[in-house]
């Protein structure tokens, strides 16, 4: 798959535009799921993409932070998993923040996040970020309607001060539909592999789905900019959004590609005289 390099976002307007009935879009004609064979070999391809990406950062030392937000079960977790599996965890960090402590919530709202903005040559994930103010704070009572409204107001100007320092911040919203939402939590309940995803806050956030897209839009409206763009990716198919997010996210960097090195394996050294020697080791049972 050729990569293309797209355009820088130019404002305000094409965020919220994409928005608009972004729950019910995905639903109408929508292409068949994507198969499984397919979405592994253009992963195969983005990941070597991902790769030149972070050598290219560590080489120029750029600064790269990612927002992912969105509904829940839209695909936030799987998608980060894709992006990171392949690359080095010493150049791309993922931040997941737990619940505030209560010096946290004494402090500067966003202020405990800044020590997790990347450095030279570091590419950092945020798996949730300093929107919840936005989102589930605001829905779920968590702030006042005056403390949002606050954050709205002074946010453009904080991220405006991380582009100014070099800063490449990308912000992206998963977005799922109602009916696609439902099918996930409740794939969730009877699967032990998927039930710890599934908190008590997931039920009472269910309830409110147009609180969240009053929010939501709230949110694109106030903080879409040049320097900080909102991109939104419909994700009912896993699959195709992950990819999609993926393409995206390379286009937006302007990485070139490694160049090929002819490398060959140096001879081993010979044995030199050495014996396996009997120890009383333990090996792990081979039930398999």
């Amino acid at each position: 798959m050729a990569k293309k390099k797209g355009k820088q976002h130019q404002g305000h307007a094409a965020a919220p535009a994409a928005s608009a009935g972004a729950g019910q879009q995905a639903e109408a004609g929508s292409p068949p799921k994507m198969k499984r064979k397919a979405y592994e070999r253009e992963m195969r391809v983005l990941h070597g993409e991902l790769v030149a990406m972070q050598e290219w950062v560590k080489a120029s030392g750029a600064k790269i932070c990612i927002v992912f937000e969105g509904r829940d079960t839209a695909g936030k977790g799987g998608t980060i998993k894709r992006i990171t599996e392949r690359v080095s965890p010493r150049v791309f960090r993922v931040i997941a923040l737990p619940a505030p402590t209560e010096r946290e919530k004494s402090q500067m709202y966003i202020q405990r996040y800044v020590p997790h903005l990347p450095a030279a040559g570091e590419v950092v994930i945020f798996d949730r970020s300093w929107y919840n103010r936005a989102g589930v704070e605001r829905v779920m009572g968590f702030c006042t309607p005056e403390e949002t409204e606050r954050f709205l107001e002074l946010l453009p100007g904080v991220e405006k001060a991380m582009a100014d320092n070099g800063i490449l911040l990308l912000k992206y919203w998963l977005e799922v539909s109602p009916g696609e939402q439902t099918r996930r939590l409740k794939s969730r309940i009877n699967d032990p592999r998927k039930i710890w995803k599934l908190s008590g806050m997931d039920l009472k956030s269910y309830r409110r789905w147009y609180d969240y897209s009053r929010a939501r839009d709230a949110m694109f409206a106030a903080t879409d900019t040049a320097w900080g763009p909102w991109y939104i990716a419909h994700t009912d198919d896993k699959r195709r959004g992950r990819l999609n997010i993926i393409h995206h996210l390379l286009s937006q960097v302007p990485y070139k590609p490694l160049d090929h090195r002819d490398i060959t394996l140096p001879r081993r050294q010979r044995a030199g005289g050495y014996v396996e020697p009997d120890l009383p080791l333990r090996y792990i049972p081979e039930p398999f």
